[in-house]
């Protein structure tokens, strides 16, 4: 019998490593020959569900022009329901997609995850409320994964640390900007002391 040189190593199943439907061959090479790009970088993505995702939308990202199209297609940006300039309703479009529902499972997963996207979802959780912070967080995924199979580059985790800094810093801007349209200056404590 020949083995194809592309063809995927068989893996053996022992007592407790692998469960009755896991594939029998190492995935993840599987993922990276056939990508280029390791989709498994990107925290709450497993090798079952980029398979899955690699399955629904293929690695031909040039069908949509932008990650913002990528991520209507899927129906996991936000909706614009305007009527007379007022904006009626914000709510995602409902949508069968299984790429969708695979993204949304993968951002489920990120609650107690100390990386930025998990950062991210449980910030905006406690803001907005969880459905509403999935479907945000599986939009993040999805630009992550559009990027990645778009143009080749890969995911580097920045951290939970991070994140945490640069939305401090986010704050603070905007509450600079806003005691000077008030007509007041904003002094960090540790300058006073």
């Amino acid at each position: 019998m020949t083995v194809h040189p592309k063809a995927p190593e068989i893996l053996k199943s022992s007592a407790k490593g692998l469960s009755k439907n896991a594939p029998t061959f190492d995935l993840e090479k599987y993922l990276l020959n056939i990508t280029s790009v390791n989709l498994i970088e990107v925290p709450g993505i497993n090798s079952l569900t980029a398979l899955s995702l690699i399955g629904e939308i293929g690695l031909d990202m040039s069908r949509w022009k932008t990650a913002k199209h990528f991520t209507s297609w899927l129906g996991l940006c936000p909706g614009n329901k305007v009527s007379g300039g007022k904006r009626l309703s914000g709510k995602t479009k409902p949508s069968a997609n299984r790429a969708a529902a695979a993204l949304r499972l993968a951002a489920s997963t990120l609650y107690h995850s100390s990386s930025a996207l998990g950062a991210f979802l449980r910030r905006l959780k406690s803001r907005s409320g969880p459905a509403k912070a999935i479907t945000a967080t599986a939009n993040k995924i999805a630009k992550i994964i559009y990027n990645m199979l778009r143009y080749g580059v890969g995911y580097k985790e920045a951290g939970q640390g991070y994140y945490e800094q640069q939305y401090r810093n986010r704050v603070v801007k905007n509450l600079k900007r806003k005691a000077e349209e008030l007509g007041f200056e904003l002094i960090e404590k540790a300058q006073i002391a």
